[in-house]
């Protein structure tokens, strides 16, 4: 009742409004993992959507807001393992920095044997992702084997190498707030960098109870050893009203130390275009449609 309780509360919180709410919403911006992982995914999509992360908002637009000249790009570009290689392609030839993160460990169902999805983290990583988004064997955590569970990420973290790890929970097959927390708790111990609370194609995924369980872990993690782990929702994230309720949250639950995107992460596939609506009604007054807007 207690997490309900909270959810609410930060839910009824005050959004901002006019040139704040363009701030934060282009914050929010800088925080997404621009995501595509759908069963049609060509070298060509892949290639807009790194062109969108490196210019996610029309340039016109924020040169009136004096934001032209500010870097402002997506935080990464997430693909299945075998789009990074298009990926790492088409942001070299933009001349972009901009971090590839790659889904691995039999995504979504985690359920191939250990030996595939340790040989899958390795061929990403090889292929020039610099971010791995791993996910749990959720049976493990069902059935209470939190060692075994520990074991594996172990060595999900060891084939990661350099590359940063994030652990994807997939809360809404968890069963209850214990589960998550424990798991939580567990993925951190293994060497976690981030933990992420859904693949995106669960029926249930990101949710404001479920996230303040897991930042709530995050807290009591660093509390006890010093150490900050990042947190990415992910799934169902689609308005900018809502980017402006999960940055609450995290300035709420874990402060302003979290607002980066070394420790913050929105995994989503449409919620930028809403938010260059937003922010191209803050400079007109008026609403773009769709397709006035260049697509991700």
């Amino acid at each position: 009742r207690a997490v309900l309780k909270r959810a609410q509360f930060i839910q009824r919180q005050k959004i901002p409004k006019k040139q704040w709410q363009a701030a934060w919403l282009l914050k929010a911006v800088t925080l997404i993992d621009l995501t595509t992982l759908a069963g049609d995914d060509t070298s060509s999509n892949v290639h807009r959507l790194c062109l969108k992360a490196v210019q996610p908002v029309r340039y016109d637009l924020l040169k009136k807001i004096d934001m032209h000249d500010k870097g402002v790009t997506t935080a990464a570009v997430c693909v299945y393992p075998s789009r990074v290689t298009d990926a790492v392609r088409s942001l070299k030839a933009a001349n972009s920095s901009l971090p590839v993160a790659s889904v691995a460990t039999g995504f979504p169902a985690g359920q191939t044997p250990l030996e595939t999805r340790l040989q899958e983290v390795r061929i990403a990583v090889s292929d020039g992702a610099t971010e791995i988004d791993i996910v749990i064997n959720r049976m493990l955590a069902i059935t209470g084997q939190w060692e075994a569970m520990y074991n594996e990420i172990r060595q999900f973290r060891e084939a990661c190498g350099p590359a940063h790890m994030k652990t994807i929970l997939a809360v809404g097959e968890l069963g209850s707030f214990t589960n998550v927390y424990r798991a939580s708790m567990v993925a951190m111990m293994a060497g976690s960098d981030f933990i992420k609370t859904s693949t995106g194609k669960e029926a249930v995924n990101a949710t404001y109870p479920v996230a303040i369980v897991m930042v709530r872990a995050i807290r009591d993690y660093f509390m006890s050893t010093g150490h900050k782990v990042g947190f990415k929702p992910a799934g169902g994230i689609r308005t900018a009203e809502e980017s402006l309720v999960w940055l609450t949250l995290i300035k709420e639950e874990l402060g302003d130390d979290w607002l980066c995107p070394g420790l913050f992460r929105l995994g989503a596939s449409s919620l930028l275009a809403d938010i260059e609506r937003q922010i191209y009604h803050q400079v007109t007054g008026q609403y773009a449609a769709y397709h006035d807007l260049p697509m991700a």
